[in-house]
C-alpha cells in the first residue's frame, strides 16, 4: 500500500508539472559527470543540442513515462524539430504510426495497432502517443519483428534464415566479454532464466544494432530534426544503443535514466553508462 501510495504521489506530482506550463525547473536531475544534482530547466541548454536523446524505462512504471513525456515537452517548446523513436513499434508499423500523428486514425484502431506491437497496457503509454498527436510530433519505429530476436534468444544469431537476416538489414552480431558483463549489470544475472547467456546477449545486441540503425535512417533522411528515443533502461544504457549508434556514425547524443535504488543511482553508475539520472522517479 505505501508503495502504491508513493507511486499516485510520484505521478501526479509529474503530471502537475506536464501541464502547468513548463515549470521544468522543479524536475531533479542528476549530471553524472559533474556529480551534483541540477534541474531539467537548467540542463535542456546542453541538452538540446544533442541529436538523439535516449530515455530509458522500465515499461511497467507510469513514473517512467510521465518523466518521458516532460523531457519531449521541454524540447517540443524549446523550439527544435522534434521526432520520438519508439522501441514500443516495430518499423514495418511506421505506417500506422504516420496515420496517427496525422489524425487519419481513431484511437480505438490505433489502440489495436499497439497491442500488436506491444505487450504493456495502453495507459502508461497514452499521454506520450496522445501529446504527439496533438502536437503532431513524428513517431518513428525502431523495433524489429519478435520472431526474429525470439529466434536469436533461443538458437544464436545464426540461426536466423537469410528471410530473418533481410528483416534487419545490415545488422551483424558479434557478442564480446564487454558486452556480455554490461548486460549482466543492465539487466540481472538471470534475466535471461533458462536461455543460453551467449544467445541472451546476441538477442539484446540484434536489438540494440537494428533500432540504432533505424534511428540513424530517419535521422539522415531528417537533417535538422532532433530524436528523443524512448527504450528500456537496458537498452538506454550507453553500453546498449547508444554504443551501437558510435560504432556507425558520429552522431551526437545524451542518455538519461531513471532512478533505481542500488543500480541507476548517484555513486553507482558512472558517465561511461549514462549522462543523467532522472531523480523523481518513483521506483
Amino acid at each position: 500500500m505505501k508503495r502504491l501510495f508513493g507511486a499516485t504521489v510520484a505521478v501526479l506530482l509529474l503530471t502537475s508539472s506536464v501541464w502547468s506550463g513548463g515549470n521544468f525547473e522543479d524536475v531533479r536531475l542528476f549530471e553524472v559527470a559533474k556529480d551534483k544534482e541540477t534541474s531539467l530547466a537548467q540542463a535542456l541548454p546542453e541538452i538540446r543540442k544533442k541529436r538523439i536523446i535516449h530515455v530509458g524505462e522500465y515499461h511497467d512504471r507510469e513514473s517512467h513515462h510521465m518523466a518521458q513525456l516532460l523531457i519531449i515537452e521541454a524540447l517540443y517548446e524549446s523550439g527544435i524539430p522534434l521526432a520520438i523513436g519508439l522501441e514500443m513499434f516495430r518499423a514495418d508499423s511506421q505506417h500506422v504510426l504516420d496515420s496517427w500523428v496525422g489524425g487519419r486514425m481513431k484511437e480505438e484502431d490505433f489502440q489495436k495497432a499497439y497491442y500488436d506491437n506491444w505487450n504493456f497496457p495502453w495507459p502508461l503509454y497514452s499521454m506520450i502517443f496522445e501529446y504527439a498527436r496533438e502536437k503532431r510530433i513524428p513517431l518513428v519505429g525502431l523495433n524489429v519483428p519478435r520472431d526474429v530476436t525470439r529466434q536469436v534468444a533461443i538458437g544464436g544469431f545464426e540461426s536466423l534464415s537469410k528471410e530473418q537476416k533481410a528483416k534487419i538489414p545490415n545488422v551483424t552480431c558479434r557478442v564480446d566479454r564487454d558486452y556480455m558483463d554490461f548486460i549482466k549489470r543492465a539487466y540481472g544475472a538471470h534475466s535471461h532464466g533458462q536461455l543460453n547467456f551467449t544467445y541472451f546477449c546476441e538477442a539484446q545486441l540484434v536489438w540494440d544494432k537494428a533500432m540504432a540503425t533505424y534511428a540513424l535512417v530517419y535521422l539522415k533522411a531528417h537533417p535538422n530534426s532532433s530524436m528523443v528515443l524512448l527504450a528500456g533502461a537496458g537498452h538506454a544504457w550507453k553500453r546498449g544503443i547508444p554504443e551501437q549508434l558510435r560504432q556507425l556514425s558520429e552522431v551526437t547524443y545524451t542518455v538519461i535514466l531513471p532512478k533505481i535504488s542500488g543500480r541507476i543511482e548517484p555513486g553507482a553508475v558512472d558517465d561511461k553508462d549514462t549522462d543523467y539520472i532522472w531523480l523523481d522517479t518513483e521506483e
